[in-house]
């Protein structure tokens, strides 16, 4: 595998448990080529100026404050799959500190060209955050940040960088198992078995924020900028920049669908979303308004190619959407969307929080996902 790269330049602060090896210092029971007069070919190079232009190792390592300027001058960087592949070195020029010469050793100890590739990527952010007017990745954080820059920032991090930003614990989806038909199959159920589309569905009763997919969708109110309930617990684990980009959608209707960052969350997207006021009293139009909701969620989902979503029960909260009626308009929804574009979904998972919307769900999924009891279906 092979990356072929512009010059990057980035500025990043010497920790003070940083050390420079040299052949002076380093250990003589060790047994390594001396690579006097080489260079790796990612040049690297490194000025630290204290003084009159003089280098003192002491100073910089015990100053957390001091600021190197980092220059990576990458013409050609290439890795293989072998964990402990050595890298080719060339041209090694020397440093002179206080006037005299003097040769720094670069050890590379079985370091494999994945973590290579990582140390390049890490550099490769703060670059981009200097270029996209975000200081550092640290103000991913600040209210004051340009939420456009930081969401596409979130979104060019590798999966590990991304963790390292999380507000909360994460829960991966390999963690969220497929539902399974735990009792007898259901007599005559509105929709026929197939075993495809049940293996799209889960059932999780727990914190939809740490949730690890493409998207989760936040039962939010008209203008979207934060509330009670799943509304208020997406926004504070989003951080200040959620909000931000919310304020620029000029709110948001019953049964429309708008996507957003989800910024520190492990979710990639929000897709928000209003559900009918009920108040107890269900007629034709919060029916069809809810499964709008569903439905422009999915389609939001789908234009978006994002392939896993995790719904709250919407509207069943201080909207007064009665619980018992919301699960047969969720599962009729998805389940006649999956019918339709089963191929661009991959999962959908029903994410509870109240043990009684878990049974809700437990005692009604078997009508509109059967057991498939006769022999494997096919769409």
């Amino acid at each position: 595998m092979a990356f072929r790269l512009s010059k990057l330049a980035a500025r990043v602060t010497l920790s003070n448990h940083s050390v420079l090896i040299t052949e002076n210092n380093f250990p003589r029971s060790l047994k390594f080529n001396k690579f006097a007069n080489y260079w790796p070919v990612c040049s690297f190079h490194t000025v630290v100026r204290i003084g009159e232009g003089s280098l003192n190792i002491t100073r910089v390592l015990n100053s957390s404050q001091r600021v190197i300027n980092t220059v990576w001058r990458v013409e050609k960087f290439s890795a293989t799959s072998t964990a402990s592949k050595s890298f080719e070195w060339a041209s090694l020029k020397a440093l002179k500190p206080r006037g005299k010469f003097f040769r720094p050793a670069v050890v590379l100890f079985g370091l494999s060209a994945a973590v290579v590739a990582s140390c390049v990527h890490s550099s490769a952010l703060y670059a981009m955050a200097a270029q996209t007017g975000v200081g550092s990745p640290s103000d991913l954080d600040s209210e004051d940040t340009d939420w456009e820059k930081a969401k596409n920032l979130f979104l060019s991090m590798s999966l590990e960088e991304r963790r390292k930003k999380y507000n909360t614990a994460h829960i991966s989806l390999d963690d969220v198992p497929v539902w399974k038909h735990s009792g007898a199959a259901v007599d005559n159920p509105p929709f026929q078995a197939n075993d495809e589309l049940n293996q799209k569905i889960s059932l999780f009763r727990g914190d939809i924020t740490k949730l690890e997919i493409d998207v989760i969708v936040n039962a939010a109110n008209k203008t979207l900028l934060g509330g009670g309930g799943v509304d208020g617990a997406i926004h504070r684990g989003a951080g200040p920049l959620l909000k931000k980009e919310c304020s620029t959608l000029g709110g948001c209707e019953t049964g429309e669908a708008k996507i957003t960052g989800a910024y520190h969350l492990p979710a990639k997207y929000v897709i928000h979303t209003v559900g009918p006021i009920a108040h107890g009293s269900v007629g034709k139009k919060e029916k069809e308004a809810l499964s709008i909701c569903y439905y422009n969620c999915l389609h939001t989902a789908t234009e978006n190619k994002l392939r896993t979503v995790a719904f709250p029960c919407i509207s069943t909260g201080v909207y007064g959407y009665p619980p018992e009626q919301a699960v047969e308009v969720a599962l009729e929804t998805v389940r006649k969307y999956l019918e339709k574009h089963h191929a661009q979904m991959d999962r959908v998972i029903f994410c509870v929080f109240l043990k009684s919307d878990e049974e809700l769900y437990k005692n009604r999924l078997p009508a509109y996902f059967p057991k498939d009891v006769s022999s494997k279906s096919k769409l």
